[in-house]
Order: structure tokens, then C-alpha cells, then sequence
């Protein structure tokens, strides 16, 4: 039987969580603040997601709140005895002077999967973002599931990204060649939102051999990467972070 389950997060500017309720494999937890962020972590309960789920999370940071929400472990999509694929859509919002970074664990695709992720945000002018993203396909030796992303981002009404990838089986032909991984199975991408890059924008350029940063009208920065392993793909990730958005 499919599993449907939604998850809610709402942090206020004083610190306070009014509204943090975990539901299914999602399970939320206020941890350990990590600077001046209030900071939320998920726990996955089960396993999950499985063919013919249906799960989400929706995060609400309200004007002058300031969240970090984290994950615990990588979440796996795993086949299901349901023939159609899993859905994962994660919607957020954030207003003004808001800032959230939103950085969960790897998505693994496990041969046979197939999952179609869906993530919203909502900036209002002055809100910061930090969002990465990070998908692993296939585990350790195994070929990839079939794996679809949609990343949709609008600041104060506007389009500000709007990115759909594709990998796997059940993907276009071309995913896994030259102009696109290269043969790698780790990829990733890292969103920095900040009004201060109106005044200073990012520069283009190179990170190592793999990433690569691009500056977005918005005023955003976007660094993409492709890497062997998981690991080295956080190794490109982290060093973007720290040089765009340190704190």
C-alpha cells in the first residue's frame, strides 16, 4: 500500500517553532542551534520513499526568522511493489529578512526506483537562501534508478531559477554522456539568494575540475557540480558554501 504523508514547519523570528509536526517516515526534530539559527533536523522513521509514495515537507520561515533545517541520514529511493513512481515534493516560503539554509543529506537512487522531486521555494525581496541538493544514483557498484527533479525558485513574484534534471533509466538518452556527467554518479547543485549580490555579483568561474559557478539575475549564484563519489561531491559543495555564504 503507497504511504501519503506531509510534514510542516513554521519558525518565527524570536526563535520559536510554532508549528513543527512530523508525519510517516518524516520525522522532525528541533536540535542543537547552530549560531543564530534555529535549527531543525529530519529523521527519517522508515524506509521510504517507495514506488507509489507520496511525501512532502513544507517549511514556512516567517519575516526575520532565521532556520536551518538538516537530515540526519541520505534518504534512499527504493523500488516499491507499486509499479508507479514515488513523489517527493518539498514547498517552502520565506519572508522578508528571512533567511533559511536548507541542507539536507545525499538522495540516493537504488536501481529500480524511480522518483519525481519536486522542490518550491517563495523568497520575498529581502529574504536570504541556501539550498543544496545532492543526488547520488546508485548505490556502491549498482546502476541508478530512474531519477526526475524539478527546482523552482521565485523572489518577490519574479522567476528566479526554474531547473529540471533527469537521470536513469527512464531519462532521455545522453544523461550519463560527456555533455552531461561524464560517466560520474555523484551530482549536485548549490542555490545561494542573497540582496547583497545586487551590489556585488558573484563572478563566474571554475571550482576544481567538476563545478563550476554562475551568477543569476535575481540576485542569486548557482554552483553545479559532478563529481565520482559522494564524497568529493561535498568536498566541491562545502568549499561553494563557504566562499558564498559563509554564515
Amino acid at each position: 500500500m503507497s504511504l501519503r504523508a506531509t510534514a510542516r514547519i513554521a519558525a518565527d523570528a524570536d526563535g520559536g517553532l510554532p508549528l513543527l509536526v512530523g508525519d510517516g517516515p518524516l520525522a522532525l526534530r528541533r536540535t542543537r542551534a547552530q549560531g543564530s539559527y534555529t535549527r531543525v533536523t529530519v529523521v527519517g522513521a522508515m524506509s521510504a520513499p517507495l514506488g507509489g509514495d507520496r511525501l512532502a515537507i513544507e517549511a514556512e520561515v516567517r519575516d526575520g526568522a532565521r532556520l536551518l533545517v538538516d537530515a540526519a541520514a541520505a534518504t534512499l529511493a527504493l523500488p516499491g511493489r507499486s509499479t508507479e513512481p514515488a513523489a517527493y515534493d518539498v514547498r517552502i516560503s520565506v519572508g522578508e529578512e528571512g533567511v533559511l539554509r536548507w541542507l539536507p543529506e545525499q538522495l540516493v537512487s537504488v536501481h529500480g526506483s524511480e522518483l519525481r522531486m519536486r522542490t518550491t521555494v517563495e523568497l520575498a525581496a529581502t529574504a536570504r537562501l541556501v539550498l543544496r541538493e545532492e543526488q547520488i544514483l546508485g548505490r556502491h557498484g549498482e546502476p541508478s534508478g530512474t531519477l526526475v527533479t524539478r527546482l523552482t525558485v521565485r523572489r518577490a513574484g519574479r522567476p528566479l531559477l526554474d531547473q529540471e534534471l533527469a537521470f536513469g533509466p527512464g531519462a532521455p538518452g545522453g544523461w550519463d554522456g560527456g555533455a552531461v556527467l561524464g560517466g560520474h554518479r555523484a551530482t549536485g547543485q548549490l542555490l545561494v539568494v542573497d540582496p547583497a549580490f545586487a551590489v556585488k555579483p558573484v563572478d563566474a568561474r571554475p571550482i576544481g575540475e567538476h563545478a563550476v559557478v554562475t551568477p543569476l539575475a535575481g540576485p542569486a549564484a548557482l554552483v553545479t557540480a559532478v563529481a565520482p563519489e559522494a564524497l568529493v561531491l561535498r568536498g566541491l559543495l562545502d568549499a561553494a558554501l563557504a566562499d558564498l555564504a559563509p554564515c
